[in-house]
């Protein structure tokens, strides 16, 4: 069920959930019932940091502990500290962690099947009601419900607790702590619609007519009674287009046909509902929704990806589950500016790397016309960490994988399963067949109209043993030169993709001179020339090259679209001093590989894929222009465009005009199966040029016009504080966000890029600070903090609107700087 779906409001007969008066904010959920959709459990819990005996227990007192309302990342508030294990990303994810909510449940509920739903827990989720030991969850990224109906006070006080039990060396990655994701709480009849139990396809697809597949799974006992289920079909305009009423079974399979069917496409991305009511005479006994969008899927070998029978490249970015300074918390509008900024780039394609994502970024990909590759796991059974998902593989992930399946499988966004990410079974061939062959055999049993993938990075080890041929589409990590008749040879039936590519580093606004190839550079920050790649990686040109050369191939993920907490590469490694934690570079903390850093301020390399992946005519120059005082007298220039030509001018006077493609700039690849040290990349235009105090300004012409310009201009001292919300109207719904842009500008509002002055933030009204943060990935300076220093003339301040309407005032300071103040409405 989608979270749309969450939100409407089936209901008959009557349910009253009284959170109980000894918690902070009393609060009623009233409806009628059963309500045929959950209901949110986020409000009211308590929290405690630490492993307390017998705090299961429903007498337990936790008078004492927080208060605090889902989702909850325990982590983010920190403190930085290089024990927490920098590839982790600093923060004190590990440990044990108690969440109690206490609630009452009328008498009128008895008789109803009550469950509970996390969305998500991290991790190793113990669940106790009422000190009834429900079940363990270990995987951290998969939802998860239990049946509570026969461990209830019908008409008095109940408890739910869960025990968290993250473990350090659990990650490679930051993965957040605690209940994260959204918790539910439903109330159904005993005759209802299994989880997940609905299933809709499009076997048949026309302009003309569209016939969909409908298979629904009930729960309960159908012996002796005379229920129906009722199908309605609703358009994305809301219409009812079709109808069909079937005599429940179990399972029950039909097929319902729409005319002239509005097609799910990536411009246009329209979704339609199913209704299904299940009925006895004139009695409702359950409803749910189900969003589906109608579109085809074809993949060849020699040509590529077809969407509604459309060539379509793949123009994909990798992304990790955090949302920056917020952490690991769920956040829907923090989610939807992040695909946003990633459209805007030209994407069309999300990797979920490596795990199940949110249920609210698959609705948001749904709507916003976005693919997504959905992704189980990042190991197997062979251990990447100490403490990995590998401890679990044998006992869960048949079960973890499946449902991921079965939640995930109709949403139109969805277009392909991945069994794994780097699997180290891929040298293992007994082994490695095996399981990639069960995992295939277990999404296959769910849903056969997607196709399964695998990302492998070790070549040609996977494809010649085998292994790869398991899955319909294999993946390929960083092996652009296996493109075309390398991989023909092992797997000469199944089209290719590039799963994960480039990998190139960046901080955004820092410029080294001279241009040079490092992996490491003394002020833990990487140049933003995009040149600088870990050993396996190479920069994009490398990438746009091999696929221009190769249209078959489906396309390509890069990694990664976002800065994500931890794995701080090249920045890190082993330090053996700390037992393998990669703190050899503290405070180096957070990634360096997005195309836009960690608050979502886009790098130079964001424009070179804009210049690949766009066609909006844009121009872009690189770097600042503050170089006074400098070593160097000579600056590269670097100009990305989608346009024919670019004209350089420098304090107005023109450096001449350079033509894409045909006037070449060189860039170092060190790639261990390229025979050669640099490419010339038509993907870039470059000058020479000698610094004087002024201005850049670049101009893209197409058929000889001016369509596309841009300036920078050398900054003065700082002078003065910008606030730039990305939106002055919020939804007072105690979730609602806007990201605000603070800027360091000179008197004339020029950016000053080299600028780190220290802002203070003073928020007032129906709101509060939630975050903030600079895109600097080297600083332990605090997320949650009513402070930041600017990096390079920008940081951020993130305001979350309360369940109050009203102004929301901001203010920001800085000692020697004129302030700023604004004001955002929550309403």
């Amino acid at each position: 069920m989608n979270s749309m779906a969450r939100l409407a409001s089936y209901v008959c007969g009557t349910i009253l959930i009284a959170l109980a008066t000894s918690h902070c904010c009393l609060a009623d959920i009233a409806g009628t019932g059963p309500a045929f959709t959950p209901l949110s459990f986020n409000e009211n819990w308590r929290f405690h940091k630490g492993d307390i005996p017998g705090a299961e227990k429903g007498s337990f007192d936790d008078s004492t502990w927080r208060s605090v309302c889902l989702p909850h990342d325990w982590a983010i508030e920190g403190p930085f500290d290089k024990k927490y294990n920098a590839r982790c990303g600093g923060l004190p994810f590990h440990g044990t962690g108690w969440y109690r909510k206490t609630f009452s449940v009328t008498k009128d509920s008895q008789g109803q099947v009550v469950t509970i739903t996390f969305d998500g827990a991290m991790y190793n989720a113990d669940v106790w009601i009422n000190g009834h030991f429900l079940g363990n969850r270990p995987f951290g990224y998969i939802e998860f419900s239990y049946d509570i109906s026969d461990h209830l006070n019908y008409g008095g006080e109940n408890t739910i607790a869960v025990k968290l039990s993250p473990e350090d060396f659990s990650s490679r990655w930051y993965p957040g702590a605690g209940l994260y994701r959204n918790v539910w709480i439903e109330f159904r009849n005993t005759i209802h619609v299994a989880k997940w139990g609905t299933f809709v396809t499009t076997p048949e697809v026309s302009d003309e007519t569209a016939v969909l597949a409908i298979e629904t799974t009930l729960e309960g006992t159908l012996d002796n009674r005379n229920v129906e289920i009722l199908y309605e079909v609703q358009s994305p305009t809301g219409a009812i287009v079709a109808r069909s009423e079937q005599l429940a079974k179990p399972v029950l399979q039909t097929r319902i046909e729409i005319a002239s069917p509005q097609r799910w496409t990536l411009e246009s991305p329209k979704c339609y509902q199913l209704i299904t009511t299940v009925r006895e005479g004139k009695q409702i006994l359950d409803s749910t929704q189900t969003r589906f969008g109608i579109r085809t899927l074809s993949f060849t070998k020699s040509e590529g990806f077809f969407l509604n029978d459309k060539p379509t490249r793949i123009q994909g970015v990798c992304l990790h589950h955090d949302n920056g300074p917020l952490g690991a918390v769920v956040n829907r509008r923090a989610i939807e500016r992040k695909l946003q900024i990633m459209k805007q780039m030209g994407v069309n394609s999300i990797r979920t790397s490596h795990n199940p994502p949110s249920n609210e970024l698959l609705d948001l990909c749904d709507t916003m016309g976005l693919l997504v590759q959905v992704e189980a796991f990042d190991v197997w059974r062979k251990p990447k960490v100490a403490n990995g998902y590998n401890k679990f593989f044998d006992e869960w992930a048949e079960r973890d994988i499946k449902d991921m399946v079965r939640r995930d499988r109709n949403h139109p966004s969805v277009f392909m399963w991945s069994i794994g990410n780097e699997i180290l079974e891929q040298g293992d061939p007994k082994a490695g067949n095996q399981l990639a062959s069960a995992l295939c055999s277990y999404i296959k049993a769910i849903d056969t109209t997607r196709p399964t993938t695998c990302g492998f990075n070790w070549w040609p080890g996977p494809f010649k043993n085998g292994i790869a041929a398991h899955v319909d589409i294999p993946g390929l990590n960083y092996k652009p030169f296996a493109y075309g008749s390398p991989t023909d040879e092992y797997v000469p039936k199944h089209p290719i993709i590039g799963s994960e590519t480039s990998s190139c580093t960046s901080s955004r606004g820092i410029y080294h001179l001279p241009i040079e190839k490092y992996q490491t550079h003394p002020s833990l920050q990487v140049s933003s020339y995009d040149l600088i790649c870990p050993p396996w990686a190479y920069p994009p040109d490398f990438e746009f090259d091999a696929l221009e050369k190769h249209p078959e191939i489906i396309g390509e993920y890069v990694w990664t679209g976002f800065d994500y907490l931890g794995e701080p590469t090249p920045f890190g490694g082993r330090d053996n001093s700390t037992n393998g934690y990669w703190n050899g570079d503290w405070p180096s903390r957070s990634s360096y590989f997005g195309t836009v850093d960690l608050c979502g301020f886009p790098k130079d390399r964001y424009y070179l894929y804009q210049s690949q992946w766009t066609g909006e005519p844009m121009v872009h120059v690189l770097p600042h222009w503050n170089w006074e005082g400098a070593s160097h007298d000579v600056i590269p220039v670097f100009a990305y465009t989608n346009c024919e030509e670019v004209e350089l001018f420098v304090n107005g006077e023109s450096l001449g005009r350079k033509i894409k493609g045909q006037d070449l700039t060189k860039v170092p690849i060190q790639l261990k199966n390229y025979d050669k040290d640099h490419m010339l990349s038509k993907y870039r235009l470059s000058w020479e040029v000698p610094f004087s105090p002024g201005s850049l300004r670049v101009v893209g012409y197409t058929d000889g016009k001016a369509v596309a310009e841009k300036t920078i201009q050398t900054a003065g001292e700082p002078t003065r504080i910008r606030l730039e919300p990305d939106r002055l109207k919020l939804n007072a719904d105690g979730s609602d966000l806007s990201y605000v842009t603070v800027r360091v500008e000179d008197k004339n509002g020029n950016l000053c890029p080299l600028s780190d002055n220290l802002i203070h933030f003073e928020v007032e009204g129906a709101g509060k600070i939630a975050a903030v943060g600079n895109g600097n990935a080297a600083t332990t300076e605090p997320f949650i903090a009513s402070q930041r220093h600017a990096f390079n003339g920008l940081c951020m301040l993130i305001i979350q609107a309360s369940k109050e309407t009203g102004e929301i005032s901001i203010r920001a300071t800085s000692e020697g700087l004129l302030p700023y103040g604004t004001t955002i409405t929550a309403e």
